[in-house]
């Protein structure tokens, strides 16, 4: 978890963050207008962890897709792909330090590190968070012979949210993206 804080500004600390944070509150709003012609995604029910995971903060998952690294990363970070592939409106900028919003604006954040076929590391945060808290996702691929091997490690998130995330991560990544693969 990341805070950064400002005395004349809670949660502000430059001018640039201030311009962040309006740049990053407009494309959470139009994502949650109708994009694509499709209503904005309805906020998911939160899944409660299990005791044995309430103080778990972090997520390592390793899938294998039938599909080439490079196919893989441009579904990743390509606003129309990903929203094709999810049902649901996504505004991606896949620079570096580019902002997203993805699943009608329940996900929002900025690229961190982009390698085109190999790696992409975002700040990333639901938005039920509190404000100002981010975790990081890194998607590795790896390839496997004619498959890819997508390493995600999940870390940083607050406690009590592992299962939520796990769910997540299941529902509406590895099963849409193998499904589209196949």
């Amino acid at each position: 978890m990341v805070r950064m804080e400002n005395d004349s500004w809670p949660g502000v600390s430059t001018r640039r963050q201030v311009f962040t944070g309006i740049g990053v509150g407009v494309c959470g709003l139009l994502a949650g207008l109708r994009v694509f012609g499709q209503p904005a995604m309805q906020a998911m029910e939160k899944i409660p962890s299990a005791a044995a995971n309430q103080k778990r903060t972090s997520i390592h998952e390793e899938i294998d897709l039938k599909a080439t690294p490079k196919r893989i990363y441009e579904l990743l970070v390509d606003s129309k792909g990903f929203a094709a592939l999810t049902g649901a409106p996504a505004m991606i900028d896949s620079s570096p330090g580019g902002a997203f919003s993805m699943f009608g604006g329940l996900i929002v954040g900025r690229n961190i590190e982009m390698i085109p076929d190999q790696r992409v590391v975002q700040a990333w945060r639901p938005t039920h968070w509190d404000a100002g808290v981010y975790s990081i996702v890194k998607f590795e691929l790896r390839p496997n012979g004619p498959s890819t091997t997508v390493v995600l490690d999940h870390t940083g998130f607050p406690e009590g949210e592992f299962d939520h995330l796990e769910f997540g991560w299941h529902s509406h990544y590895w099963e849409p993206l193998t499904k589209y693969f196949a």
